[in-house]
């Protein structure tokens, strides 16, 4: 349920208003918009009188919500949420560039591509310590020793790092990462969501493999309901008939997403399509269609990269992405 305040109340009246809801058992999620104050009331709404409420001289329009997302929902929180990592924004009419290589394999790999990113544009690092693979035969990631070395990279460029995370155990490993991204596989670990949600850190939240709108959403919900509200969604493709592309990049979602919700939506083309010539286009309808940013695989030798590698752009191919988008950018 949702509560909108009328203008001009003073902080006594919604003070007093917001320890009467509290007094019901619910908790009250408070977003104070440019022109208007809106009250998320979450928990058992069913005892709570919409008309009474309606006829309190403070309050301007009460309406329940359906969807089992109240959090996420932009009918709590009507304005744009724009999420901080470490300096960079995110959201609101802030665009970002986050990009590296798949997995992180070496201090002079890492420190290279980190430096020729940011030359061309990337605002935050992207490299794997931990790699969920299929085959547990293939490389699984240099784990902490993977996020020193990204610490490294973000020593001698300034660039905040992003890393994902597979378990709850790990998480004391994390303490420096700027950016902690649950992956497609993880994305209803609900045990590690709701870790998460506990501490004070932005999360990166990618779609999973198969997985409806609405349950990307509620796993937001899960970190979100802890406490935690600085998520950033990451379409990266779902899984479909299709062949001819590793997944099907569902764009779609993207103004579907930030209908639904005030959460920034970003886009993941290399693992969407799995191809690198096909970043560029892909990466340039994201930016078309409203994404707040994008995430894009970046390696100074594909053809040797232990991960990823067919979908990765050359640093100097980034650079010419990076340049398309911001045109597109200037456009819309």
């Amino acid at each position: 349920m949702i509560a909108v305040i009328k203008p001009g109340v003073t902080e006594e009246q919604l003070n007093n208003l917001i320890d009467w809801f509290k007094s019901q058992g619910l908790r009250v999620h408070i977003s104070e918009g440019e022109y208007r104050t809106v009250l998320g009331l979450i928990g058992d709404t069913t005892k709570v009188d919409t008309d009474l409420l309606s006829g309190l001289d403070i309050i301007e329009s009460v309406t329940r919500i359906s969807e089992p997302f109240k959090n996420a929902n932009r009918k709590f929180h009507p304005d744009d949420s724009v999420v901080d990592v470490s300096g960079v924004k995110i959201g609101g009419g802030n665009f970002a560039f986050i990009a590296g290589p798949c997995s992180v394999e070496s201090e002079s790999q890492i420190v290279e591509i980190a430096k020729e990113v940011k030359a061309s544009g990337a605002s935050l690092l992207r490299g794997g310590a931990f790699k969920p693979r299929t085959s547990p035969y293939d490389f699984q990631g240099l784990k902490a020793d993977g996020i020193d070395l990204l610490l490294k990279a973000k020593e001698a460029t300034g660039m905040p790092i992003v890393t994902e995370i597979m378990s709850t155990e790990h998480l004391p490993l994390f303490e420096n990462v700027d950016l902690i991204q649950v992956g497609a596989r993880n994305m209803q670990n609900f045990e590690l969501l709701k870790a998460l949600g506990k501490i004070d850190k932005p999360i990166l939240l990618k779609r999973g493999l198969a997985n409806t709108m609405k349950e990307f959403l509620m796993s937001a919900e899960y970190i979100m309901a802890g406490g935690n509200e600085n998520i950033i969604l990451c379409e990266r493709g779902i899984r479909t008939y299709e062949t001819y592309t590793r997944n099907t990049l569902d764009l779609s979602a993207v103004p579907m997403l930030k209908e639904l919700s005030h959460l920034p939506v970003i886009v993941d083309p290399s693992h969407a399509t799995g191809i690198a010539r096909m970043v560029k286009p892909m990466a340039m309808a994201a930016a078309a269609c409203g994404a707040d940013g994008l995430m894009i695989e970046v390696h100074n030798d594909p053809k040797h990269a232990l991960c990823d590698g067919a979908q990765s752009l050359t640093p100097e191919q980034f650079d010419d992405v990076a340049k398309r988008v911001m045109k597109i950018r200037e456009v819309i």
